[in-house]
């Protein structure tokens, strides 16, 4: 049974930073690669980021690149999404889900699998 759990969230300043955690289980990070989505209130859900375990690449929208950072714990079946620089407009709910590839995907149809979401609200 595929499980992801997001972690993390929380209340920050602008200009601060917060580091989010996507524990998952019931399968190996080998064959999957993880992404971290975000909703923000009245607006669509929104692709951030995502690993691959293929070769480990990675990919950002063009908002948070150079500001955001994703990696992976193998041993701790754990994604994190590091992220600095906060801006207002990043306050959103935040989710992590898998995708049964090595590859980046990008588009939510490809996540088979997703987790509860954790808050996060930047303030100005």
């Amino acid at each position: 049974d595929v499980q992801l759990q997001a972690s993390g969230g929380g209340l920050v300043q602008a200009g601060g930073s917060l580091r989010l955690s996507c524990t998952f289980s019931g399968f190996t990070f080998d064959d999957y690669s993880i992404g971290w989505y975000r909703q923000a209130p009245g607006k669509e859900r929104e692709g951030v980021s995502c690993i691959s375990s293929g070769d480990g690449s990675t990919y950002y929208i063009d908002s948070v690149q150079g500001r955001f950072t994703i990696s992976s714990d193998h041993a701790k079946n754990t994604v994190y999404l590091q992220m600095n620089s906060l801006k207002p407009e990043d306050t959103a709910v935040y989710y992590c889900a898998a995708a049964r590839t090595t590859y980046i995907v990008t588009t939510p149809r490809d996540f088979g699998s997703w987790g509860q979401g954790t808050l996060v609200t930047v303030s100005s």
